[in-house]
């Protein structure tokens, strides 16, 4: 139980695609240089509640919903399923990420008094799941081969991939002058728990027999690889609570990653910034098992005609060949090679436009000097995956409310759906920070035919460089 406890904690509990829109370019936040380790920085020093600074889940669903298939629509529910099914295409899929931050924290440093670099660090332990829609396989599933003789059903539908990994990490930022930061974070990846199949590759077809009313053709290349899972289902295995928390500590699969980013206020009210993430790898070659059919397999299927009684052989005899002819024809290749698995690579980049400097009350006049209260802009996000780069594009608007409360609402277009609405919210009480941000509002009214949710929080004590 020991096994199962941690696991389900660490991946169902907090289980709410990794594009954090509203968070990215909130400055205010010093976990927005997570997303950009070149972005503006507006504190001296900071630290991040353990385990509360930052808190984020997400799961979305490209194509059918839970709703078009279990909605009380007097529709027959396998017209549905039916619907559904062929409705979706093999580039649809489901995802789910969900970030936890162990600790966090950052500190302003230089030789000048401005201050002007900035070392922050901090660990975070992250969960990612990405399936694609296995079309071919559900047609089969649904229709059987009898109606699809001659059918080429591709193998290659099926990919999927999970992921569980902490992450060690240390940046430094520096503002060269009014117009330029950059920044760059170092990562070290430990990874908890990996599997992934995503270089499945073949075809299955039925074709009229020779020797039997059907010919089945299986031509396979099928992989799947694991590390961090033998031991915890190992019955033999004495593994406890205790190992996945070293393997949380750099006791896991190892890995190394780089983050860069930049911001450029080429006008004074225009800003254009940039950031890649996750440029790196994990090397797996601990705790490693991998599975492989590779090869080109033929079956006729059942002899329809059963054996006399007078040939001595019985009816379970009969079915248990067959059990076992078909059991023998598929070669399954173990093996404990050692694999590399590459990061998913995130782009983010956005164009800013701020406007509308605060009132100076000594005067009753504009300040000539001084952050502006509002900002609109457009954001591009980017991530790749085994099939092709998932896309989002978001508008957005910034406003300071007030002394200690800002807020940003974004309107998204991206791998999910065309209207999606956010909104984030980022108040300080004296030096204590609380942010929450969720998007999607418009598809809570029915959250079973929603495409995706997302919702992101947390606590810091921040020690800002000025008091507006």
């Amino acid at each position: 139980m020991k096994k199962v406890n941690f696991l389900m904690v660490l991946v169902t509990c907090f289980s709410f695609s990794q594009n954090k829109q509203i968070l990215y370019g909130f400055s205010e936040i010093p976990q927005s240089l997570l997303l950009n380790p070149g972005g503006k920085v507006k504190n001296d020093w900071y630290f991040g509640i353990p385990l509360l600074s930052h808190i984020h889940g997400n799961v979305g669903i490209s194509g059918s919903t839970v709703y078009d298939i279990f909605a009380d629509d007097n529709i027959d529910f396998n017209t549905k399923l039916q619907n559904a099914v062929y409705n979706m295409k093999p580039t649809d899929f489901f995802r789910v990420n969900q970030q936890l931050e162990i600790f966090s924290g950052g500190f302003a440093f230089g030789r000048t008094y401005e201050k002007n670099e900035y070392l922050s660090f901090g660990m975070y332990q992250e969960f990612d799941f990405l399936a694609y829609f296995p079309r071919d396989y559900a047609v089969l599933a649904l229709e059987g081969n009898q109606t699809n003789i001659n059918r080429i059903f591709n193998a290659s539908h099926f990919s999927a991939k999970a992921e569980v990994v902490s992450v060690f990490h240390i940046g430094y930022n520096k503002k060269v002058n009014d117009k330029f930061t950059f920044g760059a974070r170092g990562k070290i990846y430990s990874s908890i728990i990996n599997v992934n199949s995503t270089r499945n590759r073949g075809n299955f077809i039925t074709m009229t027999g020779d020797n039997n009313f059907y010919n089945h053709i299986f031509n396979l290349d099928l992989e799947l690889r694991t590390s961090g899972i033998t031991s915890l289902t190992d019955d033999d295995s004495d593994f406890e609570t205790k190992d996945l928390v070293k393997r949380m500590l750099f006791g896991g699969n190892l890995g190394l990653g780089l983050d860069v980013g930049f911001t450029y206020n080429f006008k004074e009210q225009w800003t254009f910034d940039a950031s890649l993430l996750d440029i790196g790898f994990i090397r797996h070659s601990k705790d490693v098992e991998n599975f492989e059919i590779k090869g080109t397999y033929t079956f006729e299927g059942i002899n329809p005609i059963f054996p006399d009684s007078g040939s001595g052989q019985t009816a379970d005899e009969y079915w248990s060949e067959i059990e076992e002819d078909f059991e023998d024809l598929f070669t399954v290749d173990s093996t404990t090679t050692k694999y590399t698995t590459w990061r998913p690579v995130k782009l983010n980049t956005s164009l800013n436009y701020a406007f509308g400097r605060k009132m100076d009350e000594t005067c009753d006049c504009l300040k000539e000097k001084g952050d502006y209260q509002n900002a609109i802009g457009m954001q591009l996000y980017a991530i790749s995956t085994p099939k092709r780069p998932q896309l989002a594009l978001t508008a957005y608007y910034y406003r300071r409310l007030f002394k200690g409360l800002r807020a940003k609402a974004t309107y998204t277009i991206d791998s999910y759906t065309f209207n999606n609405l956010g909104l984030g919210v980022s108040a300080h009480f004296g030096n204590v920070n609380f942010y929450v941000m969720a998007d999607n509002f418009l598809q809570y009214k029915n959250i079973y035919n929603a495409q995706s949710v997302s919702l992101q929080l947390g606590f810091n004590y921040i020690f800002n460089k000025n008091e507006d």
